[in-house]
């Protein structure tokens, strides 16, 4: 059991909560919430030990392995499979003793290093980590790229998996989702709910935290709450504490009047029936939770936007990437006002792509891209707060956009997304990420867009302004086409999906539990759906398609026998292993006549082990081309 009693944390003299307590048994995974700056971050530094525990007690059990995703990632070749296993400092220990113990020609010592390893599973290491690293986005060809030819976002998931190959006891994980996509998350959340081990996770994904968590520590007013039941639970009880105050309920109410008026007046007028349901939606939301966010500091509305032109944009047989590589082809895509869309796909799939195309930042290859004269776009990317002028405050930004706006004017402006007169004034240098993205959103808001792309709008941002963001774009009079794993915006703002997928961007019959269940469905063995699939191919001339399958067929044969051959091989190396784990198991082995048979036994075990090793890395590469030969394959059904 963790437990913390009556406990205060103070960062720089700031007092960040006080008296503070909670018990947390083995097994227990608990989401940790509250406004950014509220001390979350702080208290996983006490859980860890790097910060004192002021006036109080933590109690946290002797040898416990603790596992946490390291902020900065090193500049280091050394390959990225190779990274993720250093997560597991027992095993690199028990290796690094092994190698020593084979230089002194130490044979008992080997017998039990070796039985250690095996004790852990050590030998299938390697395989767990190549798994991680895959539900993470990295294919099979890249897991040996060295960890400094990645990305920063790329190392950042590099970091996540290290954290989660650790076999530990407690997994302290703080915000692990910023940068990581929906398929990802979806991965991601599948992997904690098995997860044995004691979870604390910090998170502004109210969905994911639903999923995961059935405990809640929510600091706030530097006072530490704890909850039991999930994320939704939580609000429910804390809205019921808020609407005791009258002020709260009754604010409240005059927002449940606002939007029921307008599902009343335009429910039944065509041209506004989207935005019409898109407000039931908001409704059926609001009436659970949102008295528990009266006291936001985010009050932002979208502006009426001067004109909302129809179409907006309208895209024909376009094919667009970078260089020579066409990234998605033959697009058709026509955006209109009311338009509520929500964009799906892997990392790499070409989302981004699509997204910069829209908001006129790339150019197509070929096609015809139309944009209405009128068209006022509002683009948020994280590549925008890149552009923000890090010397510059935040009333400077939006003086750029309308120099004769006064400055009390934008203060005010700028106050309604919680940056406060002191704020204002500070140098962008000096903002956090959810202060950067806010700044951001703020400046696209004031600019009175008629069409808002949102590339991953969420990352940084706490749930307070994830909620204010919602209900602003709720009231939004223009068209959105967003990406983002936040689910809970997802299914608030959008009325539909469009895929992109296998370089085409195509409507996605469904919604994201039926896009849940697409994933796992299409990194399983989907032979026996193939009929399902044949129906987006019916006109293709049959003749042709037969041959394309069979030439696929054909492919796959080598393919499968390789897969049964590695089987068999590996399955009489692990009994061959085992063997000679036994015997070197015995006190026999290692009496001053046995010398030879031992040193003959532990030189078979590392021959063993390493056709173990390389089989098992040819398995899952060989399983990669069969898996993608057998999609190709239901393509052409």
């Amino acid at each position: 059991m963790y437990s913390l009693t009556a406990a205060s944390c103070y960062r720089s003299n700031l007092l960040l909560f006080e008296n503070a307590s909670f018990q947390i048994h083995r097994g227990y995974r608990v989401g940790v919430v509250g406004r950014n700056g509220s001390g979350k971050s702080s208290l996983f530094a006490m859980m860890m030990g790097k910060l004192e525990v002021e006036a109080g007690d933590l109690s946290i059990p002797p040898n416990t392995a603790i596992a946490t995703v390291l902020q900065h990632t090193p500049d280091s070749a050394v390959a990225a499979i190779d990274y993720v296993l250093d997560g597991d400092v027992e095993l690199r220990s028990i290796e690094a003793e092994i190698e020593k113990a084979v230089m002194a020609d130490e044979n008992e010592r080997l017998g039990q290093l070796y039985a250690k390893l095996e004790a852990i599973d050590g030998y299938n290491a390697r395989v767990r980590a190549a798994q991680l690293l895959q539900g993470l986005g990295f294919e099979v060809e890249r897991q040996s790229n060295a960890v400094n030819s990645f990305s920063g976002g790329w190392r950042m998931r590099l970091n996540l998996a290290q954290a989660l190959m650790c076999r530990s006891d407690l997994l302290l994980l703080d915000e692990p989702t910023n940068h990581l996509d929906l398929d990802a998350v979806l991965w991601l959340e599948d992997w904690l709910m098995g997860y044995d081990g004691t979870l604390m996770l910090i998170s502004h994904d109210r969905d994911f935290l639903d999923k995961i968590c059935g405990h809640i520590i929510h600091i706030e007013n530097k006072q530490l709450s704890y909850y039991t039941g999930n994320y939704s639970a939580f609000e429910k009880m804390r809205a019921e504490k808020l609407a005791q105050q009258q002020s709260a309920y009754e604010k409240q109410q005059r927002e449940v009047k606002h939007i029921q008026s307008f599902i009343t007046r335009f429910k039944a007028k065509a041209s506004k029936a989207k935005q019409a349901q898109s407000r039931v939606k908001a409704l059926e939301k609001m009436e659970l939770i949102g008295a528990a966010h009266v006291d936001s500091p985010f009050t932002f509305v979208f502006k009426q936007p001067d004109k909302v032109p129809d179409p907006l944009i309208k895209v024909e047989e376009a094919d667009i990437g970078y260089g020579e590589t066409t990234i998605v082809s033959d697009l058709t895509f026509n955006l209109v006002p009311d338009d509520r869309i929500g964009i799906l796909g892997h990392n790499g799939a070409g989302k981004s792509t699509l997204m910069k195309l829209l908001a006129g930042e790339l150019q197509a290859f070929k096609g015809d891209v139309f944009r209405s004269p009128s068209l006022k776009i509002g683009y948020f990317a994280q590549h925008q707060l890149e552009q923000l002028r890090l010397d510059e405050n935040a009333i400077y930004h939006v003086q750029q956009l309308n120099k004769a706006e006064s400055e009390q004017t934008i203060r005010d402006f700028l106050g309604s997304f919680g940056f406060n007169a002191d704020h204002c004034s500070k140098p962008v240098k000096v903002f956090s990420g959810g202060e950067k993205s806010r700044l951001a959103l703020a400046l696209i808001v004031y600019q009175k867009p008629n069409l808002l792309i949102l590339d991953e709008p969420t990352n940084h941002l706490d749930i307070e302004m994830r909620f204010a963001l919602v209900s602003a774009i709720q009231d939004f009079a223009g068209a959105l086409i967003v990406v983002s794993h936040d689910r809970y915006l997802l299914n608030a703002v959008t009325d539909r999906f469009y895929l992109v997928q296998d370089g085409k961007c195509e409507l996605f019959k469904g919604d994201l539990d039926d896009y849940r269940q697409a994933l796992k469905d299409w990194k399983a063995d989907q032979l026996s759906s193939a009929s399902d699939s044949s129906k987006s191919n019916v006109t293709q001339n049959r003749k042709e398609a037969r041959q394309q399958k069979a030439e696929l067929r054909k492919q796959l044969q080598p393919l499968t026998k390789e897969i049964k051959q590695l089987d068999k091989s590996m399955d009489e190396l692990n009994a061959k292993k085992q063997k000679i784990h036994a015997e070197l198991s015995t006190e026999d082995c290692y009496l001053e006549g046995n010398k030879a048979r031992l040193t003959a036994l532990l030189k078979e075990q590392a021959e063993v082990e390493k056709k173990l090793e390389l089989e098992e890395e040819q398995w899952m590469a060989v399983s990669e081309q069969l898996e993608m030969l057998m999609l190709s394959l239901e393509q052409e059904e």
